[in-house]
């Protein structure tokens, strides 16, 4: 009796062994936005995301729904930058801002 019982705990523990774990979830997609004037005003999708700021020389990191976004950066009612980009699951895009041009 004592070695089915050891012989049936040592079936069910091996079982564990081999079914996968599952996967940790990708990380959101984020928005690295760099070189943006001080001051101007980051906006995703035309909705405002802060202004543009630099915290120990670290850029702006916006984290965003996957998919296709329009990136503008504006001083005021001007928008000094715009660039069309997509983003996927777990993926990190840098947008560069050159100030006074467009990347569609």
């Amino acid at each position: 009796m004592k070695i089915f019982v050891l012989v049936a705990l040592a079936s069910l523990s091996a079982c564990s062994w081999f079914h996968p774990r599952p996967k940790p979830p990708p990380a959101p997609p984020e928005l690295v936005v760099t070189g943006a004037p001080v001051g101007s005003t980051v906006y995703v999708d035309d909705v405002q995301n802060g202004q543009t700021k630099e915290v120990i020389g670290k850029p702006q990191v916006l984290t965003v729904a996957a998919g296709a976004h329009i990136v503008e950066v504006r001083t005021g009612s001007t928008v000094i930058y715009r660039e069309q980009t997509y983003v996927g699951s777990g993926e990190t895009r840098v947008i560069k801002v050159l100030s006074g041009l467009n990347r569609e």
